[in-house]
C-alpha cells in the first residue's frame, strides 16, 4: 500500500460545526509531514499533471504550498502563490473564494494574459477555492492547461456544473469517523 493511501486510513477525524473533517499533513500541515510521503506525492503529481509548455505553477495559500515548491523544485517552473493579502502589485487580481467553513478574498500575481498554467492544490473539498481560481485565471486571459488536486473529498462540488476538470491522485470520504478510499484513480 502507497504512503497517500495508508497516510489517508490512519488520518485522525475531528468533527467541526457538524463538518467531519480529517486531519492531514498535506491538508493540514499536522501531523508531521515525513518526507517520503511528500516525495511520493510529487512524483505521481508530475506524472499526473500536464507540464508541457507550462510557464507556471499556479496554487493558493496555505496549503498547496509545499507540495507545490516541490514540483516547482522538480520540473524548474516557477511558482506563483496566491494570497489572502493584498499588495497592491501591479497587475494584481482580486477573487472572492468562498469554501465550506470559510470566505475570503485572495490576491493573483504575476499571472499575465498568455501565460500557461497549472494549477495545483492540496484538496478539493467543495470546489469553492478551485472555481473562484480558475474563473480568475480565465478573466486574467491565462490558459489553464492542467488542475490537479492531491485528495478529493467525495461528493457534490462547486466544479461539478463548469467546464473546469479536475485531477485528483486519490479520492475519499468520511463514513462513521473513518477515512474510506473511494477511487484510487482520482480523476474527477
Amino acid at each position: 500500500m502507497d504512503q497517500l493511501r495508508r497516510s489517508l486510513l490512519d488520518a485522525p477525524i475531528i468533527e467541526k460545526d457538524g463538518y467531519h473533517y480529517f486531519v492531514h499533513p498535506i491538508s493540514d500541515g499536522v501531523p508531521m509531514l515525513e518526507p517520503g510521503l511528500l516525495r511520493e506525492i510529487v512524483i505521481k503529481l508530475i506524472r499526473k499533471a500536464d507540464l508541457e509548455d507550462v510557464d507556471k505553477i499556479v496554487t493558493p495559500a496555505a496549503m498547496g504550498i509545499h507540495i507545490s515548491t516541490a514540483v516547482s523544485l522538480m520540473t524548474d517552473i516557477p511558482l506563483v502563490v496566491i494570497r489572502k493579502r493584498k499588495y497592491g502589485l501591479d497587475g494584481e487580481v482580486a477573487l472572492f473564494q468562498e469554501t465550506g467553513y470559510s470566505d475570503s478574498e485572495m490576491y493573483i500575481n504575476d499571472v499575465d494574459e498568455g501565460d500557461r498554467v497549472l494549477v495545483l492544490d492540496d484538496v478539493l473539498s467543495t470546489g469553492g477555492t478551485l472555481n473562484a481560481i480558475l474563473t480568475s485565471l480565465e478573466d486574467i486571459g491565462a490558459d489553464v492547461v492542467d488542475t490537479v488536486a492531491v485528495i478529493k473529498k467525495a461528493g457534490p462540488n462547486k466544479l461539478d456544473d463548469t467546464d473546469h476538470h479536475v485531477k485528483t491522485l486519490i479520492n475519499v470520504e468520511v463514513q462513521d469517523g473513518e477515512v474510506v478510499i473511494v477511487d484510487g484513480n482520482g480523476d474527477s
